[in-house]
């Protein structure tokens, strides 16, 4: 069972909060990856035992990123054996287009700062970070759905990447290189070293503000996208992995060892642990429906997908039976449609929530 409105467990929260200080200390004074614990990983999932709601569809091997664009009505999966991003019918779940990458992607986000999309891919094995159109206009010119339109070289195993609004600059987390950079079309612009293992990153503030999760030191950050200068730290549980942030400041972050989903408030100045919204295993993918108040996670030891009703007081909703080994959730913002891979089997889950 999932724990709606569950108040705050003392000894389970002070004993996070100790592991999560001690590897912020370690990780501070040493920068030895080595002095502490590895980074959380994705729990492996089981057999399927109930029918996944929904409509399922084959979409290849290994998928694990997604996006979904309301304008084009497209959603743009990770696959990662061979290394592709296939581009789908969010009407009729079937690929209307594969583009070749050279190495594997594991997470995608959106880029909608104008006339077209752009899916925003890392490459964790060619170090790269590429922009791919789902189609219309970029830099003046009509481009076909699947062109890479821009394409730059970034720090070692790029884990995720973030638009930062109008201007079409990406924050981009060099998982193994500890870096935090911004990249301008072909190539990058600024950067800076932070704390180990930067993994998923969300913008605030229109884009002037970056959130990043350290999965090794174990905190979440807060950064100026100007300047580069962190603006606040505060630990993020005992295994974090992803995050998303409304763009006033809130952001929810999976941790995905400590079975929680915790919601950070970022006002005047400071950054504030708010509360610990327990699950009843390990929380992985996680999207964002801003406009429904909305957070969906899904949790892959149970095949499932699971709802939040997302304010400072949130509280749990539906659950959903998932395609088995649910990595990743995207939401449509404009139908609220939601989209689910399923890696064991190479699918991809669509609801109608």
């Amino acid at each position: 069972m999932l724990h709606p409105l569950v108040p705050l467990r003392r000894s389970s929260v002070l004993l996070a909060c100790a592991l999560s200080c001690a590897a912020a200390v370690a990780g501070c004074g040493s920068q030895e990856p080595a002095a502490l614990p590895p980074a959380a990983e994705p729990p492996n999932a089981p057999s399927l035992t109930t029918k996944p709601a929904g409509r399922v569809t084959v979409v290849g091997k290994r998928p694990e990123g997604i996006v979904a664009d309301g304008r084009s009505g497209l959603v743009a999966v990770a696959l990662r054996r061979p290394a592709r991003l296939a581009v789908v019918s969010a009407a009729t779940g079937k690929v209307v287009e594969r583009v070749s990458l050279p190495g594997a992607p594991r997470h995608l986000q959106l880029a909608t700062d104008g006339p077209s999309s752009r899916v925003l891919v890392p490459d964790e094995d060619a170090d790269t970070l590429a922009q791919v159109s789902l189609g219309g206009e970029y830099d003046g010119k009509d481009v076909p759905i699947g062109r890479i339109v821009a394409q730059a070289k970034v720090g070692r195993q790029p884990h995720d990447a973030t638009p930062l609004g109008a201007g079409g600059e990406v924050a981009v987390g060099a998982e193994l290189g500890n870096l935090l950079q911004i990249v301008r079309g072909d190539r990058v612009v600024r950067q800076e070293r932070i704390a180990l293992q930067p993994g998923g990153l969300a913008p605030i503030d229109g884009g002037r503000i970056v959130a990043v999760v350290a999965v090794k030191e174990r905190v979440l950050e807060l950064y100026d996208t100007r300047t580069l200068k962190r603006l606040a730290s505060a630990p993020a549980g005992v295994g974090p992995t992803h995050v998303v942030c409304r763009d006033e400041g809130i952001c929810y972050v999976a941790d995905t060892t400590g079975k929680a989903i915790l919601i950070f408030v970022w006002q005047d100045g400071k950054l504030q642990l708010q509360r610990r919204q327990w699950l009843s295993s390990q929380p992985y993918g996680i999207a964002l429906d801003e406009e429904r108040y909305k957070v969906w996670v899904t949790l892959p030891a149970e095949n499932k997908l699971v709802e939040l009703r997302a304010r400072t007081r949130s509280r749990t909703g539906r659950i959903f039976p998932a395609v088995e080994q649910p990595q990743t959730v995207a939401v449509d913002p404009v139908s609220g449609h939601v989209f689910v891979t399923g890696a064991t089997d190479g699918v991809l889950q669509t609801l109608r929530p």
